[in-house]
């Protein structure tokens, strides 16, 4: 495994939609181009903020395509395939394998509560049907209901594709303890931290980079994040973390979904037009405006204070 293309910023790719609601191909070109020149690791499409629960498995691998075709090789993408039932996963991960992604992920079956094994031959089945691409496990517990445990993760790390998880659970200790079971034996094995308000914690405590929901909106500000604590300059890591963690609730504070309230962010910052969310995912209000504008202060304001 290569494992320094897992390193680093990876954001969340957002859904991507026109005027009517629909799949904008044009829109994801565009947004993944614009990710190529802020210099961010990768990408990761097609998960909780590409809105992917509310889209078919055709508009997901459009979406797909259109994304790994504007990478054209400049970034790590993985591929979240998962769906609410194993004939449709296997579908995308098949498909997410002919585009040569770097890597697929999945998280747990949701809605009934499935014991373990089922669990796992849900994950190796969609992995068996990317035979040849690397597996990342994706741990979402506040939304999926179920949990990754560590005798889960063994039962897991027979597969000889999986190569990390994505970990979006709020304890950090999670973090070292996936690390500590991926690596034993000597193995390669990657851990994203998820929850953006916590990266520095879950750097600190050995995940190799993070994958998350706002660092397309501030990118740059993630990036110094990052480079900050390679470079050992902790104290100013954590201000520059206290002061994402402001920004995002700020985003968070309006009335319309926090993806709604990111789009509308960066129209205004960067004129980059995503469209908006799907239903039953809330939209803007107008009181949403005034929030927007402050996020758009705010991000520009600790772009000058932490970048310059």
């Amino acid at each position: 495994m290569d494992i320094k293309k897992y390193q680093g910023v990876i954001p969340a790719f957002y859904a991507c939609y026109d005027k009517n609601g629909n799949v904008s191909t044009e829109a994801v070109e565009t947004y993944t181009k614009w990710l190529v020149t802020k210099g961010v690791t990768g990408i990761y499409v097609g998960g909780s903020s590409g809105e992917c629960i509310y889209q078919s498995t055709a508009e997901r691998k459009r979406i797909l395509e259109h994304a790994v075709k504007a990478a054209d090789g400049k970034l790590t993408v993985i591929a979240h395939v998962a769906c609410n039932n194993t004939r449709d996963s296997m579908e995308l991960a098949a498909h997410a394998e002919s585009l040569g992604v770097d890597a697929i992920a999945a998280i747990p079956p949701i809605y009934f509560k499935l014991p373990e094994h089922a669990i796992a031959q849900y994950w190796n089945d969609i992995s068996s049907a990317a035979s040849n691409t690397d597996f990342i496990i994706y741990n979402i517990p506040q939304l999926a209901g179920v949990a990754l445990t560590p005798s889960l993760l063994r039962k897991m790390l027979k597969n000889p594709r999986l190569i990390g998880v994505k970990n979006s659970s709020m304890p950090t200790m999670d973090i070292q303890q996936f690390k500590y079971e991926g690596t034993l034996g000597g193995r390669d094995f990657v851990v994203f931290n998820g929850p953006d308000e916590q990266l520095i914690s879950g750097l600190v405590i050995g995940a190799d980079g993070g994958i998350g929901g706002t660092y397309s909106v501030m990118p740059e500000l993630y990036l110094k994040l990052f480079d900050l604590f390679k470079k050992g300059e902790l104290e100013t890591a954590c201000a520059l973390q206290h002061t994402l963690n402001n920004i995002i609730y700020k985003l968070c504070s309006g009335k319309g979904n926090l993806y709604a309230m990111i789009k509308a962010t960066l129209r205004k910052r960067e004129e980059l037009d995503l469209g908006g969310v799907r239903s039953p995912l809330a939209n803007l209000f107008d009181t949403d405006m005034p929030i927007v504008d402050e996020a758009v202060t705010m991000i520009d304001s600790a772009i000058k204070t932490f970048i310059g």
